[in-house]
């Protein structure tokens, strides 16, 4: 046998070798494989334009129809209350509506209703004063510690475009335990260690797009 056999020989002998390596190392390609990614530095230019929006022009505002079932005369009166001051938010405003309730509810049973004037109407301020002055005048003291929400829900709203002046209607139900104590300090009504709940219907009115921006409440029901 030639030496130039012999070498051709050995030549493909380590040829197989080498592919029979490299298929225990790399594996063999079968099926479905994924596709090759792109490249970042052309990826920006192969793909299609378009414009992206925070918010779907013409679609629904999510701000509000989280809060009132759309088209609705609450909602058509919420949409109508940001175009009159576009920084309003709903859900801002029933945030503040949950610390209002509770600071209002709480100075009305502890008699010191001056703290949250600037919050109340007048006609909603004398109902309160009357309240207060009567358990004065009878010699009755509110024991009250206010415990937390346990629900809050826009219920209705209404604009006046003439006025600009908006009104938001807010169910709170809350709990709180609340003693009423007569001059001899004997509990005549409710217990200071008992939670009760406190179910209150209050409607706060502004005028949309003014320097004021404190709500003021307007109404109470139960």
């Amino acid at each position: 046998m030639s030496s130039s056999l012999i070498q051709l020989l050995v030549l493909a002998a380590i040829a197989v070798f080498l592919v029979l390596k490299l298929r225990s190392v790399l594996g063999t390609r079968e099926g479905f494989e994924k596709p090759p990614l792109p490249n970042p530095a052309t990826a920006d230019e192969d793909r299609p334009r378009r414009r992206e929006f925070s918010v779907i022009e013409g679609g629904p505002d999510r701000d509000i129809t989280d809060h009132a079932p759309e088209g609705s005369p609450a909602a058509r009166a919420l949409l109508a209350m940001k175009r009159a001051e576009p920084d309003f938010s709903v859900g801002e405003f029933l945030h503040g509506a949950r610390g209002a309730y509770e600071m209002i509810l709480m100075a009305f049973e502890n008699g010191e209703l001056e703290e949250v004037r600037p919050f109340l109407s007048t006609d909603v301020y004398d109902a309160f004063a009357s309240v207060i002055e009567h358990r004065e005048q009878e010699g009755l003291t509110v024991e009250a510690s206010f415990i937390g929400l346990r629900e809050l829900a826009l219920q209705d709203a209404g604009f006046d475009a003439d006025s600009g002046e908006g009104e938001v209607t807010v169910r709170f139900v809350g709990e709180m335990t609340s003693a009423v104590r007569n001059n001899a300090g004997e509990i005549v009504e409710g217990s200071p260690t008992e939670i009760r709940r406190q179910r209150d219907v209050w409607t706060f009115a502004r005028r949309m797009g003014g320097d004021d921006p404190n709500w003021q409440l307007v109404a109470t029901a139960e």
